[in-house]
């Protein structure tokens, strides 16, 4: 059973009542939440989380990375006129997320969220306080159904105009290659030329067996599984696309702000853009 929630301006549909939660093993969503600082937590996330952070110190900037990567990408689309997003692997609302980053700069921006973790659909009201011009929504669905999910977005988003697709920290759950890249081909398929898709990864490139032995932890004790893959793997999911400078590089090196710290880390980030036919 699917849930949308969906919010224009002020005006809010009720959120249905949350599955249950299991707050016995720890959970991706959650455990991220607790790198960043965040409420939305428990005590068995915090414990694998920090037993990662042991094993990978800097796993706490890796996550903060991620997060301002994505402001920099939703930036990048903003100024190339696209006002549609669809974010994959949304995570449990944090500071600057991505309808906040989108309506800054364009009050008429509509975001699409898509999550299956109960907890994140619980506070799934957070993600939905929009602009009175601009729209968001938020779906209950899995990225292994990328046709429900273009489906479903479609009551929000104009395919027929260019979108962003967002898929940060979530591809790492899909352990196959062919599967993976069957997922966002699925969805670029429906866009329009010039739709842009960014991908955020966990590598190896910085530390080594440090990244790869807190996955295997993170594999031991959590879910769902996860892998890292290198920068030339994560070339094959962007087939087709027209990579931007300065192509897939450790996130903090994408494009960075003035007077940002740019010390490379293991997440890598890339964003294509889908050319004309």
């Amino acid at each position: 059973m699917w849930e949308v929630c969906v919010s224009e301006g002020s005006v809010q549909r009720p959120l249905p009542v949350s599955p249950h939660i299991d707050t016995s093993v720890s959970h991706s969503a959650r455990i991220w939440d607790y790198w960043l600082g965040g409420k939305e937590n428990y005590p068995v996330d915090q414990e694998l989380g920090d037993q990662i952070a042991a094993t990978l110190p800097d796993i706490v900037e890796q996550a903060r990375a991620d997060r301002a990567f994505l402001g920099r990408v939703v930036r990048f689309a903003v100024e190339r006129g696209i006002d549609q997003f669809l974010d994959v692997g949304t995570g449990l609302p944090t500071a600057s997320n991505t309808h906040e980053v989108a309506q800054r700069l364009n009050r008429e921006a509509r975001v699409v969220y898509v999550d299956n973790d109960p907890l994140v659909l619980a506070h799934a009201r957070a993600l939905l306080a929009s602009t009175p011009e601009g729209r968001t929504a938020y779906l209950d669905a899995d990225m292994y159904d990328p046709v429900d999910i273009l489906e479903r977005a479609g009551e929000t988003l104009d395919y027929s105009r260019p979108v962003a697709v967002t898929m940060l920290g979530v591809l790492w759950h899909v352990l196959d290659d062919d599967t993976a890249k069957a997922i966002v081909q699925t969805l670029l398929g429906a866009l329009a030329p010039g739709s842009l898709l960014a991908v955020a990864h966990p590598t190896i490139e910085v530390t080594g067996t440090k990244m790869a032995d807190a996955i295997e932890q993170w594999n031991l004790f959590g879910k769902p599984p996860g892998r890292w893959r290198s920068p030339q793997q994560l070339a094959l999911l962007f087939d087709g696309l027209e990579l931007v400078e300065p192509g897939i590089v450790s996130c903090p090196l994408w494009r960075p702000d003035v007077g940002a710290d740019i010390a490379p880390i293991d997440q890598y980030g890339g964003v294509g853009i889908l050319p004309e036919v």
